[in-house]
């Protein structure tokens, strides 16, 4: 059974995550201080509050960007497909629902009797969606199956990440290039990840859900072509 998957995340949702990040601006706050050929007061106490100022307002930046880490930031969208079946995309408001869906549908469709276990597919799938799925599976209390391989490595045959296997280890090719290289369709799609958060707050959650089923297509064409499958 391959399992083509993506996740679609969003930053921290939860108060007390925003509120960390605050805290951490503060210590970043409180620790500057002015070079040490700085002698005038006046030009120390202005260095100060201008290199303070620029750390509170890179707290959008810093803000979105836990929308990559496990423990604050959250998934909203959950798109897959087993083999070849039509691509579905699993959304809602309540993040623990998503995830709890998608294992269901993943045990429902896995013969527990077969000697061999899933393989799980995707663009950078080793260290960021499973992960990821790990992370927050851990946040919302949901137990996952036993066969998803949160801990493969790059060579373990129940993972295949198309990032990895096409650039190499440690390097990096986008989904989007290799839909380019392999001439795939990209069905005109202007949203990337780098827009999920505005689409999100937007109330777009129905455009989301179609680029991160789109992905999945491309990402099991990319594996195809990769495979010598097609």
């Amino acid at each position: 059974m391959n399992v083509y998957f993506d996740l679609e995340t969003i930053p921290a949702q939860d108060e007390s995550a925003i509120e960390i990040i605050w805290a951490d601006i503060d210590r970043q706050k409180q620790a500057v201080k002015a070079p040490g050929n700085y002698k005038d007061q006046e030009k120390i106490d202005a260095y100060i509050l201008a290199e303070q100022t620029k750390l509170d307002d890179e707290f959008d930046a810093t803000y979105r960007k836990t929308s990559f880490d496990g423990g604050l930031g959250e998934i909203c969208c959950i798109g897959f497909a087993i083999d070849d079946r039509e691509p579905l995309a699993l959304y809602g408001k309540f993040e623990h629902e998503l995830i709890a869906m998608f294992y269901a549908f993943l045990s429902s469709a896995y013969n527990a009797n077969s000697d061999q276990r899933p393989v799980f597919i995707g663009h950078n799938v080793i260290n960021f969606d499973l992960r990821f799925l790990f992370q927050r599976s851990v946040m919302c209390n949901v137990k996952p199956p036993i066969f998803i391989p949160f801990n493969a490595k790059p060579w373990d045959s129940n993972v295949y990440d198309t990032m990895t296997a096409w650039a190499g280890f440690g390097n990096r090719v986008s989904l989007d290039k290799l839909c380019k290289i392999f001439e795939l369709d990209d069905s005109g799609n202007e949203l990337d990840g780098s827009k999920v958060w505005d689409y999100y707050k937007d109330g777009r959650i129905a455009e989301i859900a179609e680029y991160c089923k789109q992905d999945v297509i491309q990402t099991r064409q990319a594996y195809k072509r990769m495979t010598f499958a097609t």
